[in-house]
């Protein structure tokens, strides 16, 4: 797609920049200690904590990943939400309390507090940092994708831009400022999705949202049992595929993708995106130096009250979800294709009934024969509603209040604030789905180009608070790789008695390491939706540290050896189904249908892996004495 920078959009984000490394030198001066560092002292209140937890939570997954989802296929992208707000259940009734209790500064000293052993030390530390970097590649992958509309700059100088920011929030002042920049944008991002969700509400459907839009180039035909047979205008027929109802055109020496339509004597219009085996992306049929590329998203139909309207006015919440299931939208559908010796990716026209986009089944095939399609959506479910609790980023944050009591309210009103986020993406993605916003080759904008829509301030205010969600976001995750490194590994299992100052500094180096690693993961995997990529690393956090967090707690039999085999296990078992899966197969450039496992989600089988490890060794090897933390 072609983005031009706006002024105000730049001046705004740099000045959103600026505020955040203003926080991160004020607290630096204040940052002494390795329990400032790593935990902010423990003097956080629970309210700030609370909204901080959300700002840490929110990530570009929420925003970015989940909007986009919903955009191009309605309720599943929404089962994103759900699963990511049931997982905080978890973490209310079951690991808040009695973490705060047993951990000081990272997610091992909790598992290691009964134990003492060298490999918890070691396989938690891991474990902190293979799930931190697994997070850090989407929200990475986030950032690049603001950065192109925000400043028209490419992806990869977001991701560097990003990463640089960051590494001086962390490296500075550790877990203090991360807090506050956390919570800052967490309250911000409420408050903006709010009045976004209020300007649809407000504007309502409209059958042409823009003038702009939906200028599709068309053309009379012939066809016969979908087999495009003459055309007009001076078009010749390079060839076709009948299948998937495309043919390629040619007419002075220039190639080009349409779609068929409809049978017998009718048009043909271009798909919205083609691209080709060199590589090259054709925008409406012409290439993007040619700037046709127009916006995609809207509705087909609206009806009201069993009638056909042009549009609808202003509605209520409950009124736009009703009207939208009883319409029709346009939906573009991904197919790739061979053309001889070549690889074409189209986005058809899919004109979808919005009872169908209501329910499930978009993007899961849940009504499908297939067994494996029904076992990755329980997978992923199974992931979701486990992964919160054993994030070492969301961990932590328990280490920076008081009290296990101000633990449990943290989580509270961290509670309250993601769940009615969640409710708003679903708005935010059905807005963006019907108001021609669409960017078929990110479905991660989908929410800054809906807020765009409605004026360069709003989207202004909603990219540079996006951009500050991957800042508190990725800010988190290297302070907990950075505590992995210098706390765990090098001073706990590694014996290296160190200062203070010196674990600090310790500290400061890994989350640089850590950062440039992320940097480079980030525009690597460039393009991908940064929720899916989260699920995955929810995944690995679910298969490695929930079967051990949840036994330490509860199991007294549980042991040293035990834990460390399972989280070993676990994380292994989650990694390898994931690389061999179908969709990493996809981001190779290989064939998805030749991947050795079928599932894309690995916690079906990672997950119960785990706890059955963790029981099978706590039995052989148990450890004397040890009493569970609950």
């Amino acid at each position: 797609m072609i983005y031009d920078a706006s002024i105000f959009a730049i001046v705004l984000f740099i000045a959103f920049v600026i505020a955040v490394l203003g926080i991160s030198k004020y607290f630096a001066s204040k940052t002494k200690s390795s329990a400032g560092y790593y935990a902010a002292g423990g003097t956080i209140h629970w309210a700030v904590n609370g909204i901080a937890f959300a700002g840490d939570y929110l990530s570009a997954a929420s925003f970015l990943g989940i909007c986009g989802m919903i955009a191009f296929l309605g309720y599943d992208g929404f089962l994103y939400s759900i699963g990511y707000l049931a997982g905080w259940v978890v973490a209310l009734f079951v690991v808040a309390e009695p973490l705060k209790k047993a951990g000081k500064y990272t997610f091992t000293d909790a598992l290691d507090s009964r134990f003492n052993s060298k490999g918890i030390q070691l396989m938690a530390a891991i474990s902190t940092l293979v799930v931190s970097i697994c997070y850090l590649i989407p929200q990475m992958v986030g950032a690049g994708s603001l950065i192109t509309p925000l400043l028209g700059m490419p992806h990869y100088v977001g991701v560097i831009l990003v990463g640089g920011i960051v590494i001086f929030i962390v490296a500075t002042a550790g877990m203090a400022s991360t807090t506050y920049v956390q919570f800052i944008k967490g309250g911000l991002l409420i408050l903006f999705s709010s009045i976004l969700t209020v300007a649809l509400f407000v504007n309502g459907y409209k059958l042409k949202p823009h003038d702009d839009y939906h200028k599709f180039i068309t053309l009379s035909v012939t066809s016969e049992n979908g087999v495009v047979t003459s055309v007009a205008d001076g078009y010749s027929i390079a060839s076709q595929n009948k299948d998937l109802g495309v043919v390629k055109l040619e007419k002075d020496g220039m190639q080009t993708w349409w779609q068929l339509q409809k049978e017998g004597k009718s048009v043909i219009e271009t798909p919205s995106m083609v691209v080709l085996a060199n590589g090259e992306t054709l925008y409406n049929g012409a290439p993007k130096s040619e700037r046709k590329f127009y916006q995609v998203g809207h509705m087909s139909k609206i009806i009201v009250d069993g009638k056909e309207v042009k549009e609808t006015g202003s509605l209520g919440p409950f009124e736009f979800l009703s009207t939208i299931t009883n319409s029709e939208v346009i939906l573009f559908t991904k197919k790739v294709f061979k053309d001889g010796a070549d690889n074409v990716t189209v986005w058809k026209h899919t004109p979808t009934s919005g009872e169908r986009i209501m329910r499930p089944g978009l993007k899961f095939h849940l009504e499908t024969d297939k067994i494996w399609d029904k076992i990755d959506f329980i997978s992923l479910m199974l992931a979701l509603f486990l992964g919160t609790s054993a994030l070492p980023h969301i961990l932590i944050r328990y280490y920076t209040v008081p009290s296990p009591k101000d633990a449990r309210k943290s989580t509270i009103v961290a509670i309250a604030s993601i769940g009615f986020f969640y409710v708003l993406t679903l708005f935010m993605g059905l807005g963006a789905m019907t108001h021609g916003v669409l960017d078929l080759g990110d479905s991660n904008m989908s929410a800054p180009l809906l807020a765009k829509f409605f004026g360069i301030f709003l989207f202004s205010c909603i990219s540079a608070i996006a951009f500050a969600t991957v800042l508190g976001t990725v800010s988190g995750l290297i302070v907990a790789a950075s505590g992995a490194v210098a706390h765990d590994l090098i001073s706990n299992f590694g014996g290296i008695k160190m200062t203070d100052a010196g674990q600090v500094k310790a500290g400061k180096i890994s989350a640089i390491v850590v950062g440039i690693i992320a940097i480079i993961l980030g525009i690597l995997f460039k393009g991908m939706n940064v929720s899916f990529l989260v699920g995955l690393a929810f995944s690995v956090a679910a298969s490695a540290n929930l079967p051990a967090i949840m036994m330490v707690i509860f199991w007294k039999k549980t042991s040293a050896v035990g834990v460390a085999v399972s989280i070993l296990v676990g994380m292994v078992t989650a990694l390898v189904i994931i690389l061999l899966s179908p969709d990493l197969y996809a981001q190779y450039g290989w064939d998805p249908a030749t991947a050795p496992s079928p599932l894309g989600q690995p916690g079906i089988i990672s997950i119960p892996l785990s706890f059955i490890t963790l029981v099978v060794f706590s039995l052989l090897f148990p450890s004397k004495g040890s009493k569970p933390l609950a």
